[in-house]
């Protein structure tokens, strides 16, 4: 009888475990959809607005704003209100600014509503990574690949559902309507199924403190780590055009691989995780990353080298931020404080790097993207030992301490 009601218990709480599951890799390929959707739908928001294309690209500068801020002050809500709660208002709220875009017939209100979109997304991502990671506990890692990989097929779903709309209805109106519409029912399951909670997820792992040190450590790596990924999707387009390797339409072709390659690397990251430690797929990862832009710069005029660097780089660096996530949940216990902090950093890097090519570009000439790029990854190989040597000591830390209380 008692090996029963375990069974059933035991069924229960998988149950649960992959209905909640569903709802945040259904909230990631609403997150994806939200995310693509704007370079799409940019000309129909000028000619709403009647502003130039130069004004209106100041959206993009709002919404990384906004993802900044969201990062900033969305963690401690995750750990001391309800999940799900949290994140069915956020996605209800979402779907109220899609809703009202259409309807705003100047910029600045348009900037201001982008922005708290921004804000919005910020917090979905990081409720969602918080929440897999308290559901799954140290078997999160093939799940957060799993998650990313949703996010890439809603960001490659969304241009063709504006493209559709706007191809009946002739305007941008119908298209955020249906973006708005999606966010719904997704609102609804997140606020039917149960939210997980931290101390569920942290168990004996309550004792081991993340320290100031290592959160700093994470940070730095995962702004190295964006910081590269967003330079190369950034600035491959430019830099094959201005070294004529090859032309504009292959060069956007080419953008668009490492994208590909990039969905492609979290599927097969979802397979390895399961087999492997984070901290080895991690160094490959990364090796992996200087391998392929090492290619790129040893064979500058060579369009095989390119187009194989740019496949190499996609699939290296896809899966090294959920992975990154996986490694602190088998050694401490996750927080969305914490989950919070690391896009922050993700976030300066993929702002701050980006920029930094951008400066050099015209003195030092097209071949500086690549020179930026490694020395980044070169960076982020040396962060990731001593990370890894922190995370190595501060696990140790309570082992040793609970051995000698457990011999006295």
């Amino acid at each position: 009888m008692q090996r029963s009601r375990m069974l059933a218990s035991d069924a229960a709480e998988r149950a649960t475990r992959s209905s909640r599951t569903i709802g945040y890799f259904a909230a990631f390929v609403g997150l994806g959809f939200i995310a693509a959707s704007l370079g799409p739908t940019l000309p129909g928001l000028a000619q709403h607005t009647r502003s130039t294309l130069a004004e209106i690209s100041f959206l993009f500068m709002a919404r990384s704003f906004g993802n900044l801020l969201g990062s900033l002050w969305v963690g401690r809500l995750y750990d001391r209100r309800p999940g799900h709660v949290v994140l069915a208002a956020i996605l209800l709220t979402i779907a109220g600014l899609l809703f009202a875009i259409p309807f705003l017939s100047h910029l600045t209100p348009l900037i201001a509503v982008v922005f708290a979109l921004g804000v919005g997304q910020r917090m979905l991502d990081v409720g969602a990574i918080t929440m897999i990671a308290w559901t799954w506990s140290h078997r999160v890692g093939p799940y957060m690949n799993a998650l990313h990989v949703f996010l890439g097929v809603g960001a490659l779903l969304s241009p063709v559902l504006v493209a559709q709309v706007l191809a009946a209805s002739g305007d941008v109106t119908w298209a955020y309507w249906a973006l708005a519409a999606i966010m719904i029912p997704i609102a609804a399951w997140h606020a039917w199924t149960r939210s997980p909670r931290l101390k569920d997820h942290a168990g004996e792992r309550a004792q081991i403190r993340l320290q100031p040190v290592l959160i700093i450590l994470f940070s730095l790596f995962l702004f190295l780590h964006v910081g590269a990924q967003q330079s190369f999707s950034g600035w491959i387009y430019t830099y094959s055009i201005a070294l004529d390797v090859c032309s504009k339409t292959t060069a956007a072709y080419l953008t668009s691989a490492f994208w590909a390659s990039l969905t492609a690397g979290l599927i097969v990251a979802v397979l390895l995780t399961s087999r492997f430690p984070p901290r080895r797929i991690l160094v490959a990862d990364l090796i992996g990353c200087l391998a392929s832009i090492g290619v790129v710069w040893a064979w500058p005029d060579s369009a095989a080298a390119l187009w194989a660097g740019t496949v190499g780089m996609g699939v290296s660096t896809a899966s090294i931020f959920p992975t990154t996530v996986a490694l602190i949940g088998r050694r401490f216990a996750i927080t969305g404080r914490m989950i919070a902090w690391m896009f922050v950093g993700g976030s300066l890097g993929g702002m701050t790097v980006p920029w930094i090519v951008g400066q050099l570009f015209d003195r030092s000439g097209p071949q500086i993207v690549v020179v930026v790029i490694f020395v980044d990854l070169v960076l982020a190989f040396v962060a990731l030992q001593v990370l890894l040597a922190y995370v190595a000591r501060a696990r140790e830390g309570p082992a040793a301490e609970s051995h000698t209380a457990k011999m006295r």
